[in-house]
């Protein structure tokens, strides 16, 4: 990671109106078609949850400003991405699991099974650290919720995204999201761009 000046990139009009902002959150709720997802998880052994959040790091890896974050007032820029989860632990307590983004779903699944049990078996936090944009997300999948908008603290601006139980439809299987993001980071057109790639790669994507 590595800081730059704002005012030498497309963000530098966002900066200088949200990053003093008391609350630069947006959050945008949107229902999923999930049924081919459903359909995988099934077929595949995968889990529903990991191959849900493959396809959002896959979504965001496309689209520049999913690079950038507002930190500690500054702008800096990523090359690499990682998912965040929350962890039902062991100990029946909560902690958080980021894992590395990969385009191989096949090295994203190794990883996202081995992190999570650490973090289960443990109930100790596994980050990245500051080498990695962090999109974080919240599946409460045993409720039927409409969407999540996350608490803001001012300290992490990081994108998050949340959703419950899919639900079964004549046709279609579908998922209510919430996704949140800080104002200077993106605006709305671009994350209607990612939501719309979500459910493209969810549509279309080869995975297996």
């Amino acid at each position: 990671m590595k800081e730059i000046d704002p005012l030498q990139t497309k963000r530098a009009g966002a900066f200088e109106l949200w990053m003093k902002a008391p609350m630069p959150m947006v959050t945008i709720f949107k229902t999923l078609n999930v049924k081919r997802l459903v359909k995988l998880a099934h077929k595949s052994g995968y889990k529903f949850n990991m191959l849900m959040c493959w396809c959002i790091g896959k979504a965001a890896s496309d689209i520049e400003e999913f690079y950038f974050l507002p930190v500690n007032r500054k702008l800096i820029q990523f090359d690499k991405l990682g998912i965040n989860i929350v962890i039902k632990t062991k100990d029946g307590k909560i902690n958080t699991c980021d894992i590395p983004f990969s385009d191989d779903i096949e090295l994203f699944c190794s990883n996202y099974l081995r992190l999570t049990k650490l973090v289960y078996e443990t109930g100790n936090a596994h980050n990245l650290g500051d080498d990695y944009m962090i999109i974080g997300t919240s599946a409460l999948v045993k409720y039927d919720i409409d969407g999540i908008v996350n608490l803001y603290s001012g300290i992490f601006n990081n994108p998050f995204m949340a959703w419950g139980k899919y639900k079964r439809r004549w046709m279609k299987t579908t998922l209510s999201i919430s996704f949140q993001f800080h104002h200077t980071q993106m605006d709305g057109e671009q994350s209607c761009i990612f939501l719309d790639k979500l459910q493209n790669i969810i549509n279309k994507y080869n995975i297996l």
